[in-house]
């Protein structure tokens, strides 16, 4: 039967990459010079420390930017958790790098395509789903269709299977 995976996933390479040109504008830059700003990743987590909010804000806007330049989908981060005070007058913002799809969004997708009443069936295995059908074109629909949710976790089809 013709399927296809869900997934979500980031290169951390990439983000590697975009960290180490945050690193370097941060250098450069005028309105850094002489502050104690640092950029980096442990795991899954971006860690931003900056002197004030004012820079905190233009370290956030450079992530994305450079993440942009290599080619990878912004919403990919998650800005989500409060910056928290650190040593200091500094702040601390922790980013995390969205990787697998959730439980919850799995089933939100789930939910979304079941009552569409197309003739797939899907199942969540882990942080994927598998989507099956009968037909190429059901599938193609489904894709459409898992578009046009809105979801703001950047998603990739894979393993489209004859």
């Amino acid at each position: 039967m013709p399927s296809f995976d869900i997934v979500s996933k980031t290169d951390v390479h990439e983000i590697d990459n975009a960290i180490a040109g945050v690193r370097r504008e941060i250098e450069t830059r005028f309105d850094f010079k002489g502050s104690k700003c640092t950029v980096e990743r442990i795991e899954n987590d971006i860690t931003l420390l900056a002197d004030d909010p004012t820079k905190l804000e233009q370290m956030q806007e450079l992530l994305r930017v450079y993440v942009t330049r290599r080619k990878l989908d912004a919403a990919a981060l998650d800005f989500s958790a409060k910056p928290e005070r650190a040593a200091g007058d500094a702040l601390r913002h922790v980013v995390t790098v969205k990787q697998g799809i959730a439980q919850d969004l799995a089933k939100t997708i789930v939910k979304g395509i079941k009552d569409s009443k197309m003739k797939v069936q899907v199942s969540i295995q882990g942080d994927e789903l598998r989507v099956t059908g009968k037909k190429r074109d059901d599938l193609q629909d489904a894709i459409a269709l898992v578009k046009r949710l809105g979801i703001e976790q950047p998603l990739q089809y894979q393993n489209f299977r004859d």
